[in-house]
C-alpha cells in the first residue's frame, strides 16, 4: 500500500487534479471531500473521456462532477487475498485503502505484484484484462 495518498479536493478544478498527477506521477487520484473522507476516484482516462473529448474546459470542470457513485475500497485490516478477489470482482487496477472512515492509502497492481507469488498476479491480471 502507498500510505498517506494525496487527494484531489472535490472542489478543484480538473486541470488542478492533473497537474498534480504530473507532479506525484501517478494515473490517479482519491477525490476527497472537505471532511477528508472518500468521494470517489479520479483517472487520467477520466480526465481524458469525459472531460477533454467531450469538449469540457478543464479549468472550469469540476473533480466532484466526476465522483460518480460510491467507490470501490478496502479496509485497512483486509487480507492481501481479499484485495485480489476485489480487484478481479471490480476489475479495478487502484483501490483505496479505508481504516475507519478515513483513507489510509492505495493498493496498486503494482504494489499486489510486488507482494505476490507469481501465479496468483497472473491470475489476476488475467481478470482485470478480459472484459
Amino acid at each position: 500500500m502507498t500510505p498517506n495518498a494525496e487527494c484531489a479536493g472535490m472542489h478543484e478544478s480538473v486541470n488542478e487534479a492533473s497537474e498534480k498527477m504530473a507532479r506525484l506521477g501517478v494515473g490517479a487520484l482519491p477525490i476527497c471531500g472537505d471532511d477528508d473522507r472518500l468521494k470517489g476516484m479520479i483517472t487520467d482516462r477520466d480526465i481524458v473521456v469525459k472531460v477533454l473529448a467531450q469538449g469540457k474546459d478543464p479549468k472550469s470542470c469540476l473533480v466532484e462532477e466526476l465522483a460518480q457513485g460510491k467507490p470501490v475500497t478496502i479496509g485497512a485490516d483486509d487480507d492481501a487475498m481479499q484485495v485480489l478477489r476485489t480487484m478481479a470482482d471490480h476489475k479495478i487496477r487502484r483501490l483505496p485503502v479505508i481504516d475507519g472512515k478515513r483513507l489510509a492509502g492505495i493498493v496498486t497492481l503494482a504494489d499486489v505484484a510486488r507482494a505476490m507469488p507469481n501465479n496468483r498476479v497472473g491470475d489476476l491480471l488475467e481478470a482485470l484484462s478480459t472484459r
